[in-house]
């Protein structure tokens, strides 16, 4: 059986749809359907599963997904009307990594404890404790930072703007769970999308006090939504094309098979706080990754394009990058 994918997308006229994709060149429209927020809003009121009820709303019309690529109107495949109330934030130090990043953390790891950087004292704790065991208690708590709103994501097939002052932007292929909270307070997953968490990891690796500042690019994810199971084991991979031309390509390993913490402690240990349960508001969770261009002294810059594949997701997350200059805003309240 396929996998259920939807696709949000814009039309020429500027309005939006949804649709289920059929295949890597046919998008089945919704009917009565402009946002995945509205489906899934809709789903939760009927309590159907959100797939059903996509499967319910699929019309006869059909767009040619190719038309849809080249004039850029796929949109990341859910936001929020409002896009103060989406918001965005990862969790790192969560995956194990090919064999031999395995074999290397393991001499690593067996260190004297006193030795240990803060990075691979937090690591361990999640290898030895990162899985609840089933009694209710929960696992350790992973690393986790702020990636921004809403308005600090970017649609697949556009270019990440970077700020002038930002050392490095570079990519971070990851998987990406997609919440929305219910009007009972309670997180519901719609489903799964691959994730472009964009790092400045110059900034991050100068010192351990800056990485909540290395986290603050933007991210992508998309281009299509995973409503079934996520396997346990997921290989893609992560590619930076510059000019037509591969400049880098490597393998990623994500799902549970692959990390030291279960999905569901990181959700548990997002969800457990208040103010991350406002009836309503969309949750963005980056799960990590252990697989970065940076870390094999890969420089990147405006000509380069990042392409993020993994089946069964569907087609790849493409974006580029590009330069902006900042200027210093502030405007004090005392002043004329």
């Amino acid at each position: 059986m396929a996998a259920s994918r939807l696709l949000q997308f814009r039309r020429p006229d500027g309005s939006r749809a949804v649709g289920l994709v059929e295949s890597a060149a046919c998008v089945r429209v919704l009917a009565g359907c402009n946002s995945t927020y509205a489906l899934a809003a809709q789903a939760l009121a009927e309590q159907v599963p959100l797939a059903q009820l996509a499967e319910n709303l699929a019309s006869a019309e059909r767009v040619d997904y190719d038309a849809l690529v080249e004039r850029k109107a796929v949109l990341v495949p859910l936001d929020h009307p409002d896009p103060a109330h989406m918001l965005v934030s990862s969790s790192g130090l969560t995956h194990l990594g090919s064999e031999s990043t395995r074999k290397h953390l393991r001499r690593a790891l067996q260190a004297d404890e006193a030795t240990l950087s803060d990075t691979l004292r937090l690591f361990k704790l999640g290898l030895e404790q990162g899985r609840p065991s089933g009694d209710g208690v929960p696992g350790v708590a992973p690393e986790w930072h702020f990636k921004g709103t809403g308005h600090s994501v970017i649609h697949p097939y556009q270019d990440f703007p970077v700020a002038s002052f930002s050392e490095d932007a570079s990519e971070e292929p990851e998987l990406a769970g997609l919440y929305l909270i219910g009007a009972d307070g309670m997180p519901r997953r719609l489903g799964f999308a691959l994730g472009n968490e964009l790092s400045d990891h110059i900034t991050e690796r100068s010192n351990t006090g800056l990485i909540a500042h290395s986290k603050l690019c933007g991210s992508s994810f998309g281009p299509e939504l995973l409503l079934d199971e996520l396997p346990a084991s997921v290989e893609g991979t992560s590619r930076i094309m510059r000019k037509g031309r591969k400049r880098w390509e490597k393998p990623f390993l994500t799902g549970e098979d692959n990390m030291s913490h279960s999905i569901g402690n990181i959700e548990f240990h997002h969800f457990k706080y208040d103010q991350f349960l406002v009836p309503g508001d969309v949750h963005v969770h980056y799960f990590g990754t252990a697989t970065l261009s940076f870390a094999e002294g890969i420089k990147v810059d405006a000509a380069c394009r990042f392409e993020i594949s993994a089946p069964p997701f569907g087609r790849a997350l493409v974006n580029g990058i590009r330069r902006v200059e900042n200027a210093f805003r502030f405007g004090s309240m005392q002043a004329a």
